[in-house]
Order: C-alpha cells, then sequence, then structure tokens
C-alpha cells in the first residue's frame, strides 16, 4: 500500500527537494496540482483531503490561513515554516533531540520540521545543558555560516546572477527568525547572541558555539554529546582531528547526516562546539522526510 503525499508548495527550494527524495519511491504516490491551480484554496483543500500527510513548504502567513482548515480535517502535516516551531500544538521534527521525541513524531498529528540554523544550534547546546556543563541563564553565542540555497529563490537568483559578490552577516540585531525555536528547544532562558552568516557557495552549513568551561571543557562537551546522541543515526558525534585542518560545510551536501564535533583548549577549557550538516538536507528536505517516513512508520533513511 502506498502513501498519498501532498507538498503544498512544491516548486519552491525546499519542495522541490523534497519532491526529488520522494518522486521515485514505489511506497509514495505524490499528489499534484497543475500549475494553474497551485494557489487555487479550492484546489488545495481538495488534495489535502485526498493525502495521507501533506508537506508544507509555504510562507508563515500562508500556513496560518490554511491551518485552521487541516485541523477539520483527517490529514497529518509536516510544516516546514517558521510558523508552529515554538507552538505546544504542533511537535518538533527533530527526532534525535531527546529521548521520547521519535515517538512523538510517530503519533503527532502535527509536526513542525526545525529550522537549519537551529538544528546545528540545539544538537549542540541542549546536551551541554541537560549534561550541567551550561546553565540556562549562561550568555551564549552562536555563529554560523550557509550556503545561499537558505535564502530562497531570491536570494539564490541574487548569487547567480552576479548581484552579490560575495559573502556576508546579516540579522546581526539579533531578530533572526530561528532564534524563538533555539531558546525553546534547548532549555536556555536567556536569549543567545547569534550572527548568521551566507557563504559565496550554494548549499553547505557551520553552526559554532564557543564557550568558556572549566579546565578539561572540551573532553567533557564531547562526552556529553557522544553519551546523548550514541552511535549511528543522522547524527554522528565525531573527533575533531577526522575533519581535516580545514572544515567544510559542504561535505555532507545531499545528506541527510550532521556532524557534531567540539575543539578548544583542555587547559583554559575555551571550547567549540561545531556541527556541520546540509542547509538544505538534516536543515530541511531531509528532515521533512524523516520525519514523515517516521509518521508512516517505514524505514527511518528510506529516500534519504
Amino acid at each position: 500500500m502506498t502513501a498519498k503525499v501532498f507538498i503544498d508548495g512544491e516548486v519552491g527550494t525546499t519542495g522541490l527537494q523534497i519532491r526529488a527524495r520522494l518522486e521515485n519511491r514505489p511506497d509514495i504516490s505524490l499528489i499534484s496540482l497543475p500549475e494553474e491551480n497551485r494557489k487555487s484554496r479550492l484546489s488545495r483543500i481538495g488534495a489535502f483531503g485526498e493525502a495521507d500527510i501533506a508537506i508544507l513548504c509555504l510562507p508563515d502567513a500562508a500556513v496560518h490561513e490554511i491551518a485552521p482548515d487541516l485541523r477539520e480535517m483527517p490529514v497529518r502535516v509536516v510544516d516546514a515554516s517558521t510558523a508552529h516551531r515554538t507552538d505546544p500544538d504542533w511537535v518538533f521534527g527533530f527526532a534525535e533531540m531527546a529521548p521520547g521525541q521519535r515517538d512523538a513524531i510517530a503519533e503527532a498529528k502535527f509536526v513542525s520540521n526545525p529550522g537549519c540554523y537551529s538544528t546545528g544550534a540545539i544538537a549542540l547546546v541542549r546536551p551541554l545543558l541537560e549534561a550541567g556543563l551550561i546553565a540556562a541563564e549562561d550568555p551564549i553565542t552562536i555563529n554560523a555560516v550557509s550556503g545561499y540555497t537558505g535564502g530562497g529563490k531570491s536570494m539564490i537568483a541574487e548569487f547567480e546572477d552576479g548581484s552579490i559578490a560575495g559573502g556576508f552577516v546579516y540579522k546581526t540585531d539579533q531578530t533572526h527568525k530561528h532564534l524563538p525555536e533555539i531558546v525553546a528547544r534547548t532549555g536556555l532562558t536567556r536569549k543567545p547572541i547569534f550572527v548568521p552568516q551566507v557563504g559565496h557557495y550554494a548549499q553547505g552549513m557551520i553552526v559554532q558555539v564557543p564557550l568558556h568551561l572549566a579546565p578539561g571543557g572540551p573532553a567533557a562537551a564531547f562526552a556529553a554529546l557522544k553519551s546523548h546522541y550514541g552511535e549511528g543515526g543522522f547524527v554522528e558525534v565525531v573527533e575533531r582531528d577526522t575533519l581535516g585542518p580545514r572544515i567544510d560545510p559542504q561535505a555532507l551536501n545531499g545528506t541527510n547526516r550532521m556532524q557534531l564535533t567540539v575543539d578548544g583548549d583542555p587547559e583554559t577549557g575555551a571550547t567549540v562546539l561545531i556541527a556541520i550538516l546540509d542547509n538544505l538536507g538534516k536543515g530541511a528536505s531531509g528532515a521533512a522526510v524523516q520525519n514523515l517516513n517516521i509518521m508512516l512508520g517505514l524505514a527511518e533513511a528510506k529516500g534519504l
């Protein structure tokens, strides 16, 4: 028996990536609307009614507009937007985040896909807070660089037509849309300072969290991550020296994997937590497909 899936917003950056992961799977039947009907509310409602699971790849406002209809329908939903990432009625779709999270996703009607930056930040910070290496009220800073595909079609066009000649730092006013979910899902009570950057390359991401820990901090942080994530799965904790002297943000492109590592000075406790992921993979479409598989009770790695 095949599962029927409707991607609302399938022609956007994330939607196209999700479709590419699903279209050749024999266990998935994709529902697709003709181009002239993609913005028709009536046509979309019909597609939602036919689907077992819908994946929303829409702007937040469009998600909020359609959400009341979806609550009245049997269709289960994965929302790739920012709209519901801190909503208690939606399960946060980061399966490796905490014990029981995967089971909660499996049973959920509504799942909110994490953001790309926040996936890396949450993966690094939450285990250290749970291990007592940092406190919820500690001042934390997060630095990150992403490929320009994270900015969607308009930013992709700017880079590819030469309008932007290099990378840039942005949202230094601390209003980035991923900050609320980072606070909510790490357990921090003090909003971290977040400085994101767009690199002059298409795809791939590194998230870094520098910390002042006690002497021996890097080893303690590594042990906390290793204990939290264990062995195998999509989140891997790897020794720093396995990545070479220069860490490549594009190393995991085309996958749903995320690698975590730790570096620093054991004598002073100066510690740097590092996450590497594909901003369109584990940071977006890959995570959506992983959540879809979990919700359908299928092999979690299918299509990834």
